[in-house]
């Protein structure tokens, strides 16, 4: 079912993901591809979750992508156990996904989630292609990790030390240190929970924001020194090659951040960064800092997200994809006649 901020939707919608849950006597957890903070926490401190109130089940914690975790986010209690999913040969009774609604989101284990026998979906992004079998879809929520905070909760009435350490990161990370659009009154109600439960904002704070490798900085000032505006300012936009990663040797999966050096720029409503990946392909990150609903560019360009944070993949380069997605934001400004 899907909810919004009706609470007794959302308990009702939980009492069916926990009944899923008792029946099932093998249970696999995965977030979508190139996992971020949002999806690590949520999924380590769904599977403690589960591990907690049914001993004994079998439970697996998978990574969609044939990579490790990413290091800033190797810190959170649990990462360590996290399998790959294309080293994963069973078939669950149940396939739980956090942070994403769309199987198309899940690379390798798109093919887990074919040979189970149900699934259960806890996420924050918008979904018109149900496949689960129970789940709580909340788009107002500022992150999966408020969900699965509400659910531990719900179901169990607390939260251990290492769960609130895991969901704190995936809330701070996904509300931008609780200074996007999305941060509101419950994500700084869960935020408090998470602190009384033990969680350390100075811990996450100090692995994922102030632990930058010397290669990473470089390449951030690479980065700030392509920015260019468009529309009068309002559209700042930059990009990295395949070569900036290569001299700074700085993994892709570590460059989430970039796309808000790029929403720093004085004046600018819409930041656009374009990263090139393996495969001819080019990564695009879109953040909103007014009203605008980016998300629509973004499912133009075969991704999706929410209105103030996106993104897609397209095939090509850098200039391929910046003459088809350009034109695509400029006429946000044109539909409202405010373009030159």
């Amino acid at each position: 079912m899907l909810c919004g901020v009706d609470h007794d939707c959302q308990s009702a919608s939980f009492d069916e993901i926990t009944h899923l849950l008792e029946g099932a006597g093998s249970v696999a957890v995965c977030a979508h591809t190139s996992p971020d903070g949002d999806a690590l926490g949520s999924e380590l401190a769904l599977i403690e979750l589960i591990e907690s109130l049914w001993p004994d089940k079998e439970v697996v914690g998978l990574l969609a992508d044939d990579e490790d975790v990413p290091r800033i986010y190797q810190f959170l209690p649990g990462a360590d156990r996290l399998v790959r999913a294309c080293e994963y040969a069973g078939s669950p009774d149940l396939f739980f996904c956090v942070d994403l609604s769309s199987p198309g989101r899940l690379a390798d284990a798109q093919a887990v989630l074919e040979r189970s026998a149900r699934s259960a979906v806890i996420d924050h992004h918008p979904s018109n292609e149900r496949f689960w079998n129970a789940g709580v879809v909340r788009p107002d929520a500022a992150a999966a990790g408020v969900i699965v905070s509400e659910y531990a909760l719900h179901v169990s009435g607390g939260l251990t030390q290492t769960m609130a350490q895991n969901l704190l990161c995936a809330l701070m990370t996904d509300t931008g240190r609780f200074q996007y659009q999305n941060a509101n009154g419950e994500a700084f109600r869960v935020a408090s929970a998470l602190v009384d439960a033990g969680a350390s904002p100075s811990e996450v704070a100090l692995h994922v924001y102030q632990s930058d490798r010397l290669g990473y900085l470089h390449l951030s000032a690479t980065v700030m020194g392509r920015i260019t505006t468009f529309e009068r300012g309002k559209i700042a936009y930059s990009y990295a090659t395949s070569a900036d990663f290569a001299a700074t040797g700085v993994p892709v999966a570590e460059c989430d951040g970039l796309v808000d050096l790029v929403r720093r720029v004085d004046g600018s409503e819409i930041a656009l960064f374009l990263k090139e990946v393996s495969g001819g392909k080019v990564r695009g990150n879109l953040r909103a800092k007014s009203d605008r609903d980016i998300s629509v560019v973004a499912r133009e360009m075969g991704g999706g997200g929410h209105p103030a944070a996106a993104g897609f993949t397209v095939e090509g380069d850098i200039d391929q994809a910046l003459s088809v997605v350009l034109p695509k934001l400029r006429a946000l400004y044109a539909r409202e006649g405010e373009a030159r």
